[in-house]
């Protein structure tokens, strides 16, 4: 899918949408942000927007990558070389944006990555199958199958049969949910109660229609707890002695160290935004990528956002624009100082700040380190 606007600026806008169950059809996906489109957010800032579904759904990180190179090589066929290619992505298309970023920098200028398991991926895998064992502690019997295996049928009825069942066994039991939570930390807003369903009904949805695709698309199964030790709950010795133990495959670990961890090796600029309360995608991912960029010595062309929120991608269109404002500047700051082209015209650069005031953003003082 390809939009121009009626005044564009020349420069295009890619989106990465995020994971999708492997159940779903194949569909192209233009996500909103309070009631908007990215598209209409992308086109009425004068950019170009294109995206595409991917070849597959589920885990399906680098099928993204390739995809989404393809279409910018569809819109340079249709409508010529754009000025500069910005790629923007969220959940797993934020771990795309950052391998295609820092994979393709002669073919994006520059990224904006949110709420992505952009730190280390083998850790996102653990994280999810560490919650999905203290769950079956806690509550044995509630969910068939194994943290490593699920069968189809909790897939085939998972919100007619399994999200009551887990919904009913966590509200009758509120001390070993509130150990559950306390053990794996996953994150939940401490103001308001429902959010613990609401962190654990999420979190068990992503090990129900991950984890079979996952290990199909890694060549193994890639989660590992033989070790671990977990603390929190009201015996520890009792739960590291009783709770099941898994040993991760030697062939998916490497296919996740060879195609699926970032480097932190920037050539291109990447803004990164994450809510400090995400209970999907945990956000000491962003800090882990800021160690990565400075250890390969990029760290002046990584930025990042923190929003204080609780929620997976809970961004409002404010805090987006300020992010890609950011990328636009870092990626464009010569010209801007020379002609301010970032924009097409003066009217242009008007509607950026009155939609940038409808939503709620205030004056942002940034300062540029390159």
């Amino acid at each position: 899918r390809i939009c121009i606007p009626e005044r564009w600026n020349g420069s295009l806008v890619v989106y990465a949408h995020g994971y999708v169950s492997p159940l779903e059809p194949l569909l192209v996906r233009d996500d909103e942000v309070d009631g908007t489109t990215v598209s209409e957010i992308v086109n009425q800032l004068g950019f170009g927007f294109a995206t595409s579904s991917y070849s597959k759904n589920g885990l399906a990180v680098l099928p993204a990558v390739a995809d989404l190179v393809d279409v910018v090589e569809i819109f340079r066929d249709r409508h010529g070389e754009p000025n500069q290619v910005y790629m923007v992505g969220v959940s797993e298309g934020g771990l795309a944006t950052m391998l295609a970023v820092e994979q393709n920098p002669a073919v994006f200028d520059g990224g904006l990555a949110g709420c992505g398991p952009i730190g280390d991926f083998r850790r996102q895998v653990n994280y999810f199958g560490d919650f999905r064992v203290v769950f079956d502690y806690f509550f044995p019997d509630v969910m068939p199958g194994s943290p490593v295996r699920i069968p189809q049928e909790v897939m085939n009825n998972w919100e007619t049969v399994y999200v009551p069942r887990i919904k009913s066994a966590i509200a009758s039991d509120p001390d070993a949910t509130k150990q559950l939570l306390r053990v794996t930390r996953a994150p939940t807003d401490p103001n308001d109660p429902s959010t613990n369903e609401e962190t654990i009904i999420g979190l068990l949805w992503y090990n129900v229609f991950a984890t079979n695709d996952g290990v199909a698309q890694l060549g193994g199964q890639p989660y590992g707890n033989r070790r671990r030790f977990y603390f929190g709950s009201r015996n520890d010795f009792r739960l590291n002695f009783r709770i099941q133990r898994f040993r991760a495959e030697a062939a998916a670990l490497d296919e996740i160290e060879a195609h699926y961890q970032t480097s932190g090796n920037l050539v291109s600029p990447i803004v990164t935004i994450h809510t400090t309360g995400d209970p999907i995608i945990p956000y000491w991912h962003d800090p882990l990528y800021f160690w990565k960029a400075t250890r390969n010595g990029s760290f002046l062309r990584h930025a990042h956002i923190p929003v204080f929120r609780y929620g997976h991608c809970s961004f409002e269109v404010s805090e987006l624009l300020v992010g890609f404002a950011v990328l636009v500047l870092k990626t464009t700051l010569q010209d801007l100082v020379a002609s301010s082209n970032v924009f097409p015209n003066a009217e242009a650069q008007v509607k950026f700040l009155e939609l940038a005031h409808e939503h709620g953003a205030r004056p942002t003082v940034i300062e540029l380190s390159e």
